[in-house]
């Protein structure tokens, strides 16, 4: 049930990286924690994406349920993740997470910096 003062965020993983969090908690043995996603200054476009498991929300959380994984976002970054998808990809030179953000207007080689 919502409470009328809940917040929702329009932020998304693929199945891809669903699955790889899982992997994470289970082999880190983290069960119960959840995915902290937040926006961080720096990075070579001015702002640099962060992913860490939490134990526990804080008080201006938001908090979503993406197919039994627990997703905390700070109310300050969550403006710079709206509409956000984040997706886990393998290559021939390594793997990782990557955020296709649509409110970007620059992005840069590595993948987890952006201006906006």
């Amino acid at each position: 049930m919502h409470s009328a003062n809940e917040k929702t965020l329009d932020l998304s993983l693929t199945d891809s990286a669903i699955l790889q969090v899982k992997k994470l908690l289970a082999r880190d043995q983290r069960q119960g924690q959840g995915l902290r996603v937040g926006v961080t200054d720096g990075g070579c476009s001015g702002f640099s994406y962060k992913l860490d498991f939490d134990e526990e929300q804080k008080p201006d959380d938001i908090i979503l349920e993406l197919d039994g994984v627990t997703i905390y976002v700070d109310s300050t970054s969550a403006p710079y993740l709206a509409g956000i998808v984040i997706d886990f990809v393998t290559g021939l030179h390594g793997g990782g997470f990557k955020f296709s953000n649509p409110n970007a207007t620059a992005t840069c080689g590595c993948g987890t910096s952006f201006s906006a």
